[in-house]
């Protein structure tokens, strides 16, 4: 019997007790030892839990790793996603090879009955509850920062760093974004923006080339 290990842990969570890489690698090899299943992996992923399926690489070459008998072994239900949605869709995944997805934790993975399919959704709505939270909290924060002029991630468009910590407006920059709210109010499009930035040789902050999501950000940050 097969044990493939999924672990994952995100940037807001990497100092979180209980969370780290390591500890749930071996939570999941003593489950897997204790029950006499050979540990497979383990399938990483660096992302948050309300990431998309389709983005979760470790986890969809975890799903492919299976084979009819094996489970599919995490630490915590919500080290596979905090979006139950895409639970959902991996229990679906996971149940059509014939298999079936264990928690080192239990969480209600010992079996199919009406109470341990209960304690699972109680799980996975309580691990969603915490994502939004944690957003929620970052955003806070964020705010705070911007309303003091400080930094937050990357320097915003318009924005230009004076020291370590302190914002300052960018004229140059403020400029575009005034012509580029025009243009757009004018009715042109997002990736016509994104070409006449590049024909006029407008650097970006990162030093990449426009895109729409580019302009995008910046229209919805000015808004």
């Amino acid at each position: 019997m097969r044990a493939v290990i999924v672990t994952r842990v995100s940037t807001d969570e990497q100092g979180a007790s209980g969370l780290g890489l390591e500890s749930q690698l071996n939570a999941c090899r003593q489950w897997a030892e204790r029950e006499g299943y050979e540990p497979i992996g383990p399938y990483v992923d660096h992302l948050s839990g309300s990431a998309a399926l389709d983005k979760r690489l470790g986890l969809i070459d975890a799903l492919a790793e299976l084979r009819k008998g094996d489970v599919l072994l995490t630490a915590k239900r919500d080290r596979l996603a905090r979006d139950p949605l895409v639970i959902a869709m991996v229990e679906a995944e996971v149940c059509k090879k014939g298999c079936r997805i264990v928690s080192a934790a239990g969480e209600g993975t010992h079996s199919d009955d009406p109470a341990e399919v209960l304690m699972r959704r109680i799980v996975d709505a309580f691990s969603e509850y915490e994502r939004l939270l944690i957003r929620a909290r970052t955003r806070a924060a964020a705010r705070v920062k911007r309303q003091r002029g400080e930094r937050w991630g990357q320097v915003a468009y318009g924005t230009v760093l004076v020291d370590s910590n302190r914002l300052a407006a960018d004229p140059a920059e403020l400029a575009v974004i005034e012509e580029i709210k025009a243009r757009r109010a004018r009715g042109e499009t997002l990736r016509g923006l994104a070409a006449w930035l590049e024909t006029k040789g407008v650097p970006t902050k990162s030093g990449k080339p426009w895109s729409f999501s580019t302009v995008r950000s910046i229209l919805e940050r000015s808004a």
